[in-house]
């Protein structure tokens, strides 16, 4: 019970924080879903770091790892509003955004977790 309450108070933070960018920054139909692009790829760095932080001499603790892996990050980041966007891209006849906004996504975020954890094995060992 005590891991599923770590887990939800990290997943309300990242879900608050995810609707803050999106105030943050306005998203209009049919444009690039930047808001959502932007808390996919910062989300992937903190999970690349937290994932080589949990394989560590000194591992990041359980509790912190549910805390901020599965909850933060899980709340943070979001596969169906990048689905979504790409389906109203799609309609909207922005065939060549929609293009750039998957590959750009997949990539950016395979490389924004091997950067976090290139960073952490860089730096702690």
């Amino acid at each position: 019970m005590q891991n599923l309450i770590i887990v939800m108070i990290g997943g309300a933070t990242g879900s608050a924080l995810r609707y803050w960018v999106g105030i943050q920054i306005p998203l209009r139909v049919g444009e690039f879903p930047t808001p959502t692009f932007l808390v996919n790829m910062v989300g992937s760095f903190i999970l690349g770091c937290l994932v080589a932080g949990s394989m560590t001499q000194t591992p990041i603790p359980r509790p912190l790892l549910l805390l901020l892996a599965t909850g933060f990050c899980g709340g943070f980041t979001t596969y169906s509003a990048f689905a979504v966007e790409n389906v109203a891209l799609f309609e909207n006849g922005n065939i060549l955004a929609a293009m750039l906004y998957i590959g750009t996504t997949l990539f950016g975020c395979m490389l924004a977790v091997a950067a976090g954890m290139a960073l952490v094995r860089a730096t702690v060992q």
